[in-house]
């Protein structure tokens, strides 16, 4: 396996994002239409926080029981996204490896981390592209 991977080679560089104005409800379109768990949160061009569906489960349970576009506009109308986003983020550069960021991810409690150069977003990396990413190691060598 190789060491000194940059994260740019494997991370997500269409990024879908938010901008801080929006409704959660676009979040929630968001993350059904594309069906990510977490979108990168901006103000112009600076990230200022992530937002993760189960972050819009927890303001909404009744998402969970019913199945009703009626009941998550009434919720989502009574928050922001500033008050439901996690404001303490972690992001790496785009030259970060991907050992690296496997270890920031392992050691702590979210699973997602923006990717920078020089300060603006420009992809995202998840647990589930790390694991997708060792599964094609361990295929290479297994196939010798």
């Amino acid at each position: 396996m190789k060491k000194r991977v940059p994260i740019s080679t494997i991370m997500t560089k269409n990024v879908i994002k938010l901008n801080l104005s929006d409704p959660l409800t676009k979040a929630e379109k968001l993350f059904k239409k594309h069906n990510i768990r977490h979108i990168p949160v901006v103000n112009g061009s600076k990230i200022v926080g992530m937002l993760s569906y189960t972050d819009l489960l927890r303001i909404s349970f009744a998402d969970a029981v019913f199945d009703d576009e009626e009941i998550d506009v009434v919720v989502y109308d009574m928050f922001e996204i500033s008050q439901v986003m996690t404001k303490k983020i972690i992001t790496i550069k785009e030259e970060t490896t991907i050992k690296e960021a496997a270890e920031i991810l392992a050691s702590k409690e979210f699973h997602a981390l923006p990717v920078l150069k020089d300060d603006h977003l420009t992809g995202i990396i998840t647990t589930t592209d790390l694991i997708k990413y060792l599964l094609k190691q361990y295929e290479k060598v297994t196939e010798l």
